[in-house]
C-alpha cells in the first residue's frame, strides 16, 4: 500500500500536490469553513480523473497528531492487492428512509470478495441506527462496516459528503474494499461517566424522544442542563444519554441533533426505542483521553501485522469538552498505533463501527472510533 498526505489550506495548494504514484482513492475531510471546497474537489477530480474521491464535512480535521480547522486533509492511497468500488445514495429519493438507503448501498456493493464497507453520511438528515440496520440486511456478518456521520462544527446547520468531484448534502457515500489480502482493525471506546437515575422511555418514535417516565422529554432534559439549556442543541453534546434495551446489552451513547420546542421532543443521531432505559452522561477528560487509547489497543490486540493507514473518527462532543486538550486524544491513539502509520480522520456527528471483532456494527456517539487498513 502506498500513501501520500497533504494539508490543504487554500485552493492553490492543489498545484503543490506531487504524488509519486498513481492514486486509486482520495480520502478528503473538509472543514465547513473552507471557502472553496466545491472548486477544489472539482479541480482535483479533473487533475486525477481516474481516481476515486470520497469524504465529508467535519467538526475538525485530523492528520497525524494535529486537529485542524478551515482545512481539507487529503490522503491519497494506492492498494497493492485490494480493489475498490463506490456507490452513493440520495436520501431525498428515499424520503429520508435510512434503512432503505442502507439496504441499497449493501446491494450495490455486495460481491463474493467484499471485505469491508467504509461509509460516510450526511450528519443531520439521517437516522444512523436505521442506516446501520439497512447496511446489515443483505450482507454476511463477516463483512465489517465502519465510518461516520459528517459534521458542521458546533453549528448543526448543514453537512455534506464528497464523491468523485461532487459536494452534496442529504447524501451517503460508501467505499467497498475487496480481496483476501486486506487486513482490517477497528475499535470504538468512549470514556464518559453516567450519573443520576435510570429513566424509562415511555414515548418515542425511532430517533425522536417525547417522554421519559411519563414526563415531556425536552422539559426534563432542560432541568438537567440548567443555564446550559439556552444553548441547545449544541450544549446537549456535553450531556449525552446512555441507552440500553433488549438489543443493546452493552449500553450505547446517543447524542442530540435537534430539539422541537412545540413537541417538547429531542431528536437523536440514532434510535431511542420505547421501553428502553436511559441515563444522563457527563465528561471526564482523563477518561475520554484514556478511552481513545483503549480504542487503539482494541485495533492492535493480537495483531501480528503492521497497520499502515488509520482513520480516526471522534465525536464533536469530545472536542467541545476537551477544548485545547483535544490533540491529546489523537496523540494517545498514535502512541499505541506506533510509527509508520498514516493517520487521518475527522470530528463527527456519529461514529459507525462494531464494539469489537465479535460484535455487529452499531451507531455510536461520543466515542473515538478507529479503523485500520493494511495489506
Amino acid at each position: 500500500m502506498k500513501i501520500y498526505q497533504h494539508k490543504i489550506v487554500a485552493l492553490d495548494d492543489l498545484d503543490q500536490i506531487e504524488i509519486p504514484f498513481a492514486p486509486e482513492v482520495f480520502f478528503l475531510f473538509a472543514s465547513p469553513t473552507f471557502p472553496d471546497t466545491q472548486d477544489f474537489v472539482k479541480r482535483l477530480n479533473e487533475k486525477f480523473e481516474n481516481t476515486i474521491s470520497i469524504g465529508c464535512s467535519t467538526a475538525g480535521e485530523i492528520m497525524g497528531n494535529e486537529v485542524l480547522d478551515s482545512t481539507i486533509t487529503l490522503t491519497a492511497v494506492k492498494f497493492d492487492k485490494t480493489t475498490l468500488r463506490t456507490t452513493d445514495i440520495d436520501l431525498t429519493t428515499y424520503d429520508l428512509d435510512c434503512f432503505g438507503a442502507g439496504n441499497e448501498i449493501s446491494e450495490n456493493l455486495i460481491d463474493k470478495d467484499l471485505r469491508h464497507i467504509f461509509i460516510l453520511s450526511d450528519g443531520l438528515n439521517v437516522n444512523g441506527a436505521e442506516l446501520v440496520k439497512g447496511l446489515h440486511s443483505k450482507i454476511d456478518k463477516s463483512i465489517s462496516i465502519t465510518g461516520g456521520l459528517a459534521g458542521d462544527g458546533a453549528n448543526f446547520e448543514n453537512t455534506f459528503v464528497i464523491h468523485n468531484g461532487e459536494v452534496q448534502s442529504k447524501k451517503i457515500v460508501a467505499l467497498g474494499l475487496y480481496g483476501p489480502d486486506l487486513k482490517i482493525g477497528f475499535g470504538s471506546k468512549g470514556g464518559w461517566d453516567s450519573f443520576g437515575i435510570e429513566r424509562l422511555v415511555t414515548k418515542s418514535h425511532n430517533n425522536v424522544l417525547y417522554e421519559l417516565d411519563g414526563q415531556p422529554a425536552l422539559e426534563l432534559y432542560k432541568s438537567f442542563l440548567g443555564d446550559k439549556a439556552k444553548d441547545l442543541p449544541s450544549s446537549g453534546l456535553l450531556f449525552p444519554l446512555s441507552m440500553r434495551d433488549e438489543n443493546n446489552k452493552i449500553p450505547v451513547v446517543r447524542t442530540i441533533l435537534s430539539v422541537d420546542e412545540a413537541e417538547n421532543s429531542l431528536t437523536f443521531a440514532g434510535n431511542i426505542p420505547q421501553g428502553s432505559y436511559v441515563r444522563l452522561m457527563k465528561a471526564n477528560i482523563d477518561r475520554i483521553i484514556d478511552g481513545a487509547g483503549q480504542s487503539a489497543l482494541v485495533t492492535t490486540d493480537k495483531t501480528e501485522y503492521q497497520h499502515q493507514l488509520a482513520f480516526l473518527i471522534s465525536c464533536v462532543g469530545r472536542r467541545l469538552v476537551m477544548k485545547q486538550l483535544v490533540e491529546e486524544e489523537v496523540e494517545a491513539v498514535n502512541e499505541v498505533l506506533g510509527d509508520g502509520v498514516h493517520t487521518t480522520g475527522f470530528y463527527s456527528y456519529g461514529e459507525i463501527a462494531p464494539f469489537d471483532k465479535f460484535s455487529p456494527c452499531s451507531l455510536h456517539n461520543q466515542t473515538m472510533t478507529i479503523t485500520t487498513f493494511s495489506e
